[in-house]
């Protein structure tokens, strides 16, 4: 079901927040510092279902720096290292999920999942 009409200037902020999002698994995680800052600056003044955009990026950022850590504590017994390209895999679908919502004009599909 599609939301309300949104200008195409308000969806590209939070396309944005998603590109910083996987740019971050080339840069060392630095454009997921930034996209986060800017997801938690533009969430207020959002559509609704732009919201659930800005809040599923937000959880995107927190989640995945608590799978990281546990990643890098179990990368000492080496099971981490499998971990890594997992994490690396979660992220991309989560980011490239929530670009298409936005292409669709509509929220993600699960806001509040700890996978997808």
């Amino acid at each position: 079901m599609s939301q309300t009409y949104v200008p195409r200037d308000e969806k590209r902020t939070p396309q944005l927040v998603y590109a910083l999002y996987l740019a971050g698994l080339v840069t060392a995680n630095l454009t997921l510092l930034i996209g986060v800052i800017v997801a938690y600056v533009y969430r207020r003044d959002a559509a609704s279902w732009l919201q659930d955009h800005y809040r599923y990026q937000i959880r995107t950022f927190w989640i995945g720096t608590l799978y990281s850590a546990i990643a890098f504590v179990l990368s000492v017994f080496f099971v981490g290292v499998l971990l890594w390209p997992l994490l690396a895999l979660w992220l991309g679908v989560r980011c490239v999920l929530g670009w298409l919502a936005i292409r669709k004009n509509q929220p993600p599909a699960r806001p509040g999942s700890w996978l997808w």
